[in-house]
């Protein structure tokens, strides 16, 4: 018993486990602020993830785009509603109706 209330008065032991304490509930970089970090860092990287195959594939609609004519054709017809002088275009827009 006497030698657990020394071990117990030890300031160095006392100033030891506060230390640990502060360190991992008080400190700037506890353990809640290290799981947060945690999990913002594996957010960023599936969106960093995303936007690296985003990226690729606009480079390919681009590259598409000034090379591939039949690409070039399919965007005029879509977006500029160009078309050949033989032809006719029928536009089709669906009508929401709300009951």
């Amino acid at each position: 018993m006497d030698r657990f209330l020394s071990l117990i008065r030890n300031k160095y032991l006392i100033a030891g486990t506060a230390f640990v304490i502060w360190m991992c509930f008080f400190d700037r970089y506890d353990f809640g602020t290290q799981f947060a970090y945690q999990q913002e860092k594996a957010k960023l990287e599936g969106e960093k993830m995303f936007y690296t195959h985003e990226i690729e594939r606009l480079e390919k609609s681009i590259k598409d785009a000034q090379y591939n004519p039949n690409e070039i054709q399919r965007i005029a017809r879509e977006h500029y509603k160009m078309k050949k002088e033989n032809e006719d275009i029928y536009v089709i827009q669906e009508v929401d109706t709300e009951e």
